[in-house]
């Protein structure tokens, strides 16, 4: 963003003090600017400032990633909010409800390898000589390539 000459400067955050308070490192800041996640404004002295908006946009971004949200997914729900002001409450709300059916896939699919992570998984790869009740005379083989018993019903 642009230098504003009526933007106070004393209100924004450097980049140290938003590492701080967020936890993230530096870098990991300048990796989520330049994917379009967070922005800054530059000084006159061209040093980053962020508004204050950026600790929960940041906050959300380590929530999403921790549950598996890919970037562009969290990009794309961004760009559903207003620049420049804080995430609320209702914007959460929002924005986590476009992620629960994925999520609760995810989890479906996730317990039924967990369940199942012990047994053949149907690849077809060993099935004749390691799963001959499984999967007798590679029958799954027949209906296509993958791990057939782990795709949901």
């Amino acid at each position: 963003m642009e230098t504003s000459s009526s933007t106070n400067f004393s209100r924004l955050l450097t980049i140290g003090e938003v590492a701080e308070r967020s936890g993230l490192a530096v870098s990991a800041l300048h990796f989520y600017e330049a994917k379009g996640l967070i922005s800054s404004m530059r000084s006159r002295g061209n040093q980053r400032r962020y508004g204050r908006d950026v600790l929960r946009r940041l906050g959300i971004i380590k929530v999403a990633q921790r549950v598996g949200i890919p970037l562009a997914e969290i990009q794309a729900a961004f760009d559903t909010l207003p620049q420049g002001r804080t995430p609320t409450a209702s914007d959460w709300q929002k924005l986590s409800q476009m992620w629960k059916d994925d999520l609760d896939s995810r989890i479906r699919r996730l317990t039924l390898l967990r369940d199942r992570l012990t047994g053949c998984i149907g690849c077809g790869c060993l099935s004749i000589e390691s799963c001959p009740l499984r999967n007798p005379c590679d029958k799954l083989g027949k209906e296509g390539t993958g791990a057939r018993l782990l795709e949901e019903p």
